[in-house]
C-alpha cells in the first residue's frame, strides 16, 4: 500500500513539475513571442494567435501585435541616447502628462507606468509607457494607437512586456 502511495505521490509531482511556468502570462492566455525576425531582439508575452506588423522607419523601428482580448502593443525602438531608464522615463511622463486628455498616472514602477485618460466624463481610456534599454538600443511599449483599453487591458498588456 505504501508503494501505491509513493508511485501517486511521483506521479502528482511529475504533472506538477510539468505545469510549471509564468503563471500570469498562462492564466492571461498569453505566450512567449520572440521578435528577432521583425528586427527586434527582445521577446514579449502575446496571444498564441497574435498578428505582428513590423515597420522599418531607418533611425527606428515599429512593431504592433494585435491579438484576442484587446490585446494591441505597439513597440517603438531606437538607438538610446542613455542607459538611464529613469531619466528617459520621466521624459515620457512628462510627454503623456502634457497631452491633451492626460488624467493620472494609475501605477507607477522603475521602468514604467499606466495612466488614465479622460476624453470626456463618459469616456475613459487607459495607457501605458515602459522602457527597456538593451545594449544600444532603447525600447518604448505601449498600447496600440487605436482602440480602447481598459485599465485590466492595459495591466495585461504591461504585465506581458516585463521580465
Amino acid at each position: 500500500m505504501r508503494k501505491l502511495g509513493f508511485i501517486f505521490f511521483l506521479a502528482f509531482a511529475a504533472l506538477f513539475a510539468g505545469c510549471k511556468g509564468d503563471s500570469a502570462s498562462s492564466a492571461a492566455g498569453l505566450v512567449s513571442t520572440d521578435l528577432m525576425k521583425y528586427g527586434m531582439p527582445i521577446k514579449v508575452n502575446a496571444p498564441a494567435e497574435a498578428k505582428i506588423e513590423s515597420s522599418d522607419l531607418g533611425i527606428m523601428k515599429d512593431v504592433t501585435i494585435k491579438g484576442e482580448g484587446n490585446y494591441s502593443l505597439q513597440i517603438s525602438s531606437g538607438v538610446s541616447t542613455t542607459t538611464d531608464i529613469a531619466s528617459i522615463k520621466a521624459e515620457q511622463l512628462r510627454d503623456v502628462q502634457n497631452a491633451l486628455y492626460f488624467g493620472e498616472v494609475v501605477q507607477e514602477d522603475e521602468h514604467g507606468f499606466i495612466y488614465r485618460k479622460k476624453i470626456s466624463e463618459d469616456r475613459i481610456n487607459h495607457d501605458f509607457r515602459y522602457i527597456k534599454i538593451q545594449a544600444d538600443q532603447e525600447y518604448i511599449f505601449q498600447t496600440g494607437l487605436l482602440g480602447s483599453y481598459s485599465l485590466e487591458d492595459v495591466q495585461r498588456m504591461y504585465d506581458s512586456v516585463k521580465g
